[in-house]
């Protein structure tokens, strides 16, 4: 427990320090493949934990972000929580009734500081046994009312729909409209006894389509025709699973806490796999593309990558890792440090600030201020542990090998030991040598 408790501590409240220091208060990403995002359903509110200010429930990163900054308290695991409303309103009330530091860890950051620098922020966990049994009611809970809502749509006899492909009516169960969009359309979008708020899912289906986007690549096209034969010509015809606005519609979303429906395939299917030998002939690696430091390029390997910011921004990692001499932690720190700065629209040569990262990059290269790094005390901070962007490929593709370095910079702080030859007489008389030499005389 104590373990957890303090790897929560320096993960969770590590990020909170970024927070406060250099105001990322949301998660970011690197340019990928388009998809969707969650929408929050419920009360069209939600309140601050210590305060009146209320949020809108689907603004909930915006209520973590005020609790950060105004009471500096850190919620861990917040995509755990499966009811958000009712987790924070249960605490709000607990608050009231006792100190919160009987709830919560108080942790001390930027410690090594002068006092005055050094902040307390509170953690909230499931380390605290009410925390996570309330975490596991407020799961219990939600899926009753899933499998509730589930049964009333199956046993529903009153659904009337429309096919998204020929306009077809269907009265009835959801099931038949379904079951048609299936089979005659090669529209699949799972069982129906796997789907829970159909209609919802349907609309939210229908407006895509509406708007002239495939409904799996989620491109969008100039009229209904061409986006018809695309999806026809493409075999587009099903939803983008790395959609997460979809994830609500299924009821394995809801089964296990934490864990989305791919993490319960993969159980399934580990579990399949363990039965079987291990046959890795029909194996593809899908290379993950890495986006360079400066702008919106992407390779497919690093040694493109580094190329590419040789030769258009003037910046030779390689080379800044073979005079500086860094391990891999210190890369990961410096290239944390350099995407933080640029995400800023900062020059982390010159400390000047810019509208737009278009006009700091066209500073940057004309001063030459890409390959211009600060003092090694700026970014070897134990805060550039952490990941500016949450899939930046380009941190799990750093090199540790020694045979990049420079002989001298691999031998530096190898010492050097004189030879002591103020008894070398003497071990020459002692040597075992001197019998081998006599042996070999006496058979001459």
């Amino acid at each position: 427990m104590e373990e957890e408790g303090d790897r929560r501590r320096s993960g969770v409240l590590g990020v909170a320090y970024e927070y406060s220091k250099d105001c990322i208060l949301e998660p970011l990403s690197l340019p990928e493949s388009p998809g969707g995002s969650t929408t929050s359903v419920g009360s069209p509110s939600v309140p601050c934990i210590f305060c009146e200010e209320h949020f809108p429930v689907a603004e909930r990163d915006k209520l973590l972000k005020h609790m950060i900054i105004e009471h500096k308290i850190v919620i861990a695991d917040v995509k755990l929580v499966a009811d958000f409303q009712r987790y924070i309103l249960y605490w709000r009330k607990r608050f009231t009734e006792q100190p919160v530091t009987d709830f919560c860890s108080v942790i001390r950051i930027n410690s090594t500081a002068p006092f005055e620098e050094q902040e307390n922020y509170l953690l909230l966990c499931d380390v605290l046994p009410e925390d996570r049994i309330l975490r596991e009611e407020l799961q219990k809970q939600r899926l009753k009312e899933i499998l509730e809502q589930q049964q009333q749509e199956r046993n529903d006899t009153t659904f009337h729909g429309v096919c998204m492909f020929c306009s077809e009516e269907f009265l009835g169960n959801r099931s038949v409209l379904l079951n048609h969009m299936a089979r005659e359309h090669a529209f699949n979008i799972g069982l129906p006894d796997n789907i829970v708020n159909c209609n919802e899912f349907l609309c939210t289906l229908q407006k895509k389509l509406d708007n002239l986007q495939c409904l799996y690549c989620e491109k969008t096209f100039r009229d209904k025709n061409t986006l018809k034969d695309h999806m026809r010509k493409k075999q587009h015809r099903r939803i983008n699973p790395k959609n997460k606005e979809y994830d609500r519609f299924y009821v394995i979303n809801y089964l296990e806490l934490g864990k989305s429906w791919e993490e319960v395939q993969l159980e399934d299917d580990q579990e399949l796999l363990d039965h079987q030998e291990d046959d890795w002939s029909d194996w593809e690696e899908h290379p993950a593309s890495a986006v360079c430091l400066f702008c919106e390029k992407q390779a497919e390997t690093i040694e493109k990558l580094y190329v590419h910011m040789e030769d258009a921004h003037e910046f030779d990692l390689l080379k800044i890792k073979s005079e500086l001499g860094l391990n891999f932690y210190e890369q990961v720190k410096l290239v944390n440090f350099i995407r933080r700065q640029i995400h800023q629209c900062r020059c982390y040569g010159c400390c000047v600030k810019f509208s737009s990262k278009a006009d700091l990059r066209i500073h940057m290269e004309e001063t030459k201020h890409t390959s211009l790094l600060p003092e090694r005390k700026t970014w070897d901070q134990l805060e550039y542990y952490f990941p500016t962007y949450e899939n930046d490929t380009l941190l799990c593709t750093l090199s540790d090998s020694e045979s990049d370095l420079t002989a001298q910079d691999h031998n530096k702080h190898v010492p050097v030991i004189s030879e002591d030859t103020s008894k070398l007489h003497a071990l020459k008389q002692s040597s075992i040598l001197n019998q081998f030499v006599l042996r070999e005389s006496l058979k001459n």
